[in-house]
């Protein structure tokens, strides 16, 4: 069983930046990456469509014989990660918005948490919220448009301009301490959230994620059920329900591009 792969799902692409970090923490274990493309993105659809899509996807990936699933989806996770578990006797493991860090920095400015509209309204990722020491510090912003972007294969961090003009144009000047990247897809553009929190935002506007994290949860649970390969290559197999030919070359870019 310790042989077998380890999981990734995604609705998209956006999990293959949590699979670079157990590229680089766990190199002895080998991958399997589904991402269900054709439907991607989640965020905008409904939970009950989540739910059956996720299910669907991590079914594909038990019949492929994986030892764990990560789910690399804040959407799903929020939506039904719950469910997931009691469904599977392998472990789970989630992703969630990396919102206690960024809290736990000092300063008296906000914390943006940008994310897709589902994460946004979701009741795990409000109760989340609410177990922060100060709440109202954070402030939920859903950002549609980002993940098809990321999906076509667009990184210059001038490619979102007009989405960032728009979904912060509220909080014009606001001292910002730290910014959430509250979906795995948005990895791939720090840049692009780096020259829009200049030109709207002040303060030092941290970028946190929880992709480190969750590999190191991978990590403890493989370890803890007896599951840690010793003997693997960090091989990666690429599955898709959507258009393999097109999203392959992109997928290989985002797993082996250091700049992104």
């Amino acid at each position: 069983m310790a042989n077998r792969p380890v999981g990734f799902f995604d609705s998209g692409l956006g999990g293959a930046s949590v699979l670079r970090e157990a590229l680089k923490l766990l190199p002895n274990e080998n991958y399997i990456y589904y991402g269900d493309n054709a439907n991607a993105p989640y965020g905008d659809r409904s939970d009950e469509e989540i739910t059956s899509l996720t299910f669907r996807s991590a079914h594909r990936l038990v019949d492929m014989g994986v030892k764990a699933i990560v789910l690399a989806c804040n959407t799903a996770t929020a939506t039904c990660i719950n469910q997931i578990r009691s469904e599977f006797s392998i472990p789970v493991i989630s992703v969630e918005p990396a919102i206690k860090p960024a809290c736990m920095l000092p300063g008296d400015g906000k914390v943006l948490m940008m994310a897709t509209m589902a994460t946004t309204r979701l009741e795990r990722y409000l109760r989340l919220q609410q177990r922060m020491p100060d709440p109202d510090r954070v402030i939920n912003i859903p950002c549609p448009g980002i993940v098809e972007r990321i999906e076509s294969g667009k990184f210059s961090a001038d490619d979102y301009d007009d989405l960032f003009a728009e979904y912060l144009a509220p909080y014009k000047n606001t001292n910002t301490d730290a910014i959430v990247l509250g979906c795995t897809h948005y990895i791939f553009i720090k840049d692009a959230f780096r020259r829009n929190a200049a030109l709207h935002l002040k303060g030092k506007c941290e970028l946190i994620d929880g992709n480190e994290g969750t590999v190191r949860q991978l990590q403890r649970v493989l370890s803890d059920h007896g599951l840690t390969n010793a003997s693997g290559s960090a091989s990666v197999t690429f599955c898709t329900s959507g258009d393999a030919e097109r999203l392959l070359p992109i997928f290989n870019t985002l797993i082996n591009r250091k700049d992104l």
